[in-house]
């Protein structure tokens, strides 16, 4: 069993940073000012600009996390609030010290609220005198990256960008890899001297062609986003009317995904329309340079209302709705309070998001300190034969939902119980009582949260739609004084 993580979290002990921190280091002076660059790295294989994102990339936690010392109007302390990655900090080292980086200039591009926090920080892990340039500020990362080919006088495509964040609401790697920047995502930050390794090694074979929109994954593969078909028609419901003003908003796509804002001078002539309604249409740009939905068509639905049934549905990626939905995850822990308001014994559709949840396959290592051997865990995490991403797959019964502490989630039978590392689950836990997969699967636009959707009764497993005598209100463990979350409606 491996216990690395649970240890590190309970007692801090950062053994492999504090390798990493003793090291010493003489940082490279250099103004964070306005040049321009006039040499290009040797026969490019190694980009001109190297650019970092801050929060879960080159130090962990994320600032916004650090509430408590928010609060009491306390800065961050290096080393010890807030660390750096140990593989960054060997990155840094070793690109400061090999003369195939001299002609390389480094910046860091932040989206962080907590500005002047992350400018302390910089001073204090001595980074500002290594970096070249430096751009903090809330908002797009675009804007990031043209004041930075504007200062550093280097074109996108000589850069190379490092973040967490790949894509969706909060993404930075794929709008910044449309500009022409290969992006590197690393979702655990910069931990592994693999990450930046292998991300040089494909730069110098993208260098070659230069394709914009190319993403090195966290896995080491490479990807290349296509870029908007004009023609491409999308599905979404309408999330919001201003009757008054005449627009409203469309919820589409994946979790992440923003909202769609629409004219009614874009509807179809004679056509009334409500909040809930599907829509299909396509993605222009407007006058005011942002994106609008046009071409739109209202969906006509060929099923009776008396056939329908409104659920509530939350998603989940692979492998975990299979785990979940094959009876194995039998907890869902979250950090945040998305199952709080909904009493024990509701009933909720589970829906397949259409990304793979990167945890570096922790999850088989809890899956085999409990004895399953590689055919099981593989079946395990298989939905069935013409159930998949973007899907409505399973019905799931939630129990009651509970706070835990670090050292209960890092208790084995729990984390088997949630198919994670202790570390790396949610202090809230919702009990599944019981699940079963739908009588076939259904298109659903996934969306955060919990969420509604109209659904044809007959995919629904015989008993699941029976009233319940459910219980009502919040409940404790005597034995425990565990508290139990619940609502009533």
């Amino acid at each position: 069993m491996n216990y690395g993580l649970c240890s590190l979290a309970l007692f801090s002990t950062l053994a492999l940073r504090a390798s990493a921190f003793s090291r010493s280091s003489v940082w490279r002076s250099s103004s964070v000012a306005s040049t321009t660059s006039t040499s290009t790295s040797s026969l490019n294989s190694v980009p001109s600009l190297i650019v970092f994102d801050l929060d879960n990339t080159l130090w962990t936690p994320e600032l916004y996390q650090l509430r408590k010392l928010a609060r009491n109007n306390q800065l961050p302390v290096a080393h010890k609030d807030v660390k750096l990655f140990p593989a960054a900090k060997e990155m840094i080292m070793e690109m400061k010290k090999d003369e195939k980086y001299a002609n390389t200039k480094f910046a860091v591009a932040s989206r962080t609220k907590s500005v002047d926090w992350a400018h302390d920080l910089l001073d204090q892990f001595e980074l500002k005198e290594w970096l070249d340039y430096v751009e903090i500020f809330p908002g797009d990362k675009k804007k990031h990256f043209n004041n930075l080919k504007r200062s550093s006088g280097i074109d996108f495509e000589e850069m190379l960008f490092f973040d967490d964040a790949r894509d969706g609401k909060y993404g930075n790697c794929e709008p910044v890899s449309a500009m022409g920047v290969l992006s590197v995502h690393c979702p655990n930050g910069i931990y592994e001297e693999k990450i930046w390794v292998n991300a040089m090694s494909q730069y110098k074979e993208w260098y070659a062609h230069k394709t914009p929109g190319t993403i090195v994954e966290w896995d080491g593969s490479v990807t290349t986003v296509k870029p908007t078909d004009p023609n491409e028609r999308f599905r979404g419901n309408v999330q919001f009317i201003n009757r008054e003003k005449r627009f409203g908003f469309i919820q589409y796509g994946g979790r992440g995904t923003k909202d769609m804002f629409f004219h009614f001078n874009d509807l179809p002539y004679g056509d009334d329309i409500n909040e809930g309604d599907e829509l299909s249409f396509t993605v222009v740009t407007a006058r005011n340079g942002k994106d609008a939905a046009a071409n739109i068509e209202i969906s006509k639905s060929d099923t009776d209302a008396s056939d329908l049934v409104n659920m509530h549905v939350f998603s989940m990626n692979l492998p975990f709705v299979a785990l979940l939905s094959n009876g194995y995850k039998t907890l869902e822990t979250r950090n945040g309070t998305m199952f709080v308001p909904y009493k024990a014994g509701t009933k909720m559709l589970l829906h397949a998001g259409q990304r793979i949840y990167p945890d570096g396959d922790r999850h088989i290592d809890v899956m085999k300190s409990g004895g399953l051997d590689d055919d099981e865990i593989k079946a395990l995490k298989s939905l069935p034969p013409g159930f998949g991403k973007g899907m409505a797959v399973a019905i799931v019964e939630l129990g009651e939902t509970f706070e835990t502490t670090l050292e209960e989630r890092c208790d084995p039978d729990f984390q088997r119980k949630v198919a994670a590392f202790g570390a790396d689950a949610g202090m809230r836990a919702t009990v599944i009582r019981r699940v079963e997969y739908l009588k076939r699967p259904v298109k659903v636009s996934g969306r955060g949260g919990v969420f509604k959707a109209n659904i044809d009764k007959s995919v629904i497993p015989d008993g699941w739609l029976d009233d319940d005598a459910d219980s009502d209100g919040g409940s404790s463990d005597k034995k425990t004084g565990k508290v139990y979350y619940s609502a009533t409606f």
